[in-house]
């Protein structure tokens, strides 16, 4: 029998207590599970893996909302932020959505607005997650691949005919086709196009303009 998945978790970081029980009864209300801090510093030192998104209060004692979110981006966490700001604050918000935040909502909030923040942010979390699986997939299946697959792939990606990479690397032609065929078959890029997607998500060639998502192909 599958086991029923665990709800979402939400981090409310509040120094106000009374808002802090308010929050974590409203997401309860709509299967939301919380984790409640009275501080900055108190959330940062809990696992960032047990959350899915930060309910993270601008201005606290200690710690300000603006200076955990740079703690946050400097570790590297990855699920998305969203402030509680209170009246006048809006230029700080503006300042923690051009560091990355996801959104922002004015105290006092309307429940609905919140809770469609959190779902937003929520989707957002597992579409980047998802992303990021993909990508540690690929590099796997990348570095499963012979040496000379991947210097292949790469200079394809580059925009080298198999003449040229023939060339450069002082084999046939012929060789070049089979090892390119065998690479992208391994990485499951049906097309150029979706190699060089594949190859920018890697790191291994600049970014283009419109190279698209990188979702799996058919």
């Amino acid at each position: 029998m599958t086991q029923p998945s665990a709800a979402p978790c939400i981090a409310v970081v509040d120094d106000d207590e009374a808002l802090r029980d308010s929050l974590a009864w409203l997401l309860d209300s709509v299967g939301l599970a919380t984790l409640s801090f009275a501080d900055g510093e108190a959330f940062l030192a809990a696992d960032p893996d047990s959350f899915d998104a930060v309910l993270l209060d601008v201005r606290m004692p200690g710690l300000s909302g603006l200076q955990v979110q740079q703690r946050l981006n400097e570790r590297g966490d990855t699920a998305p932020v969203i402030f509680m700001t209170g009246h006048g604050d809006v230029p700080m918000a503006v300042a923690a959505l051009k560091s990355g935040a996801f959104d922002f909502i004015e105290k006092p909030f309307n429940q609905q607005q919140l809770i469609d923040a959190v779902q937003q942010a929520l989707a957002e979390h597992q579409r980047l997650r998802s992303l990021r699986l993909r990508v540690e997939d690929l590099r796997t299946r990348y570095d499963a691949l012979r040496p000379k697959e991947r210097e292949i792939l790469v200079l394809v990606a580059k925009g080298f005919t198999s003449r040229e990479i023939a060339e450069h690397l002082a084999v046939s032609a012929k060789t070049v086709e089979v090892y390119r065929l065998r690479g992208m078959k391994a990485l499951g890029a049906s097309n150029l196009a979706g190699l060089v997607r594949i190859c920018v998500a890697l790191g291994l060639v600049d970014a283009l303009p419109d190279t698209g998502s990188l979702a799996p192909e058919e």
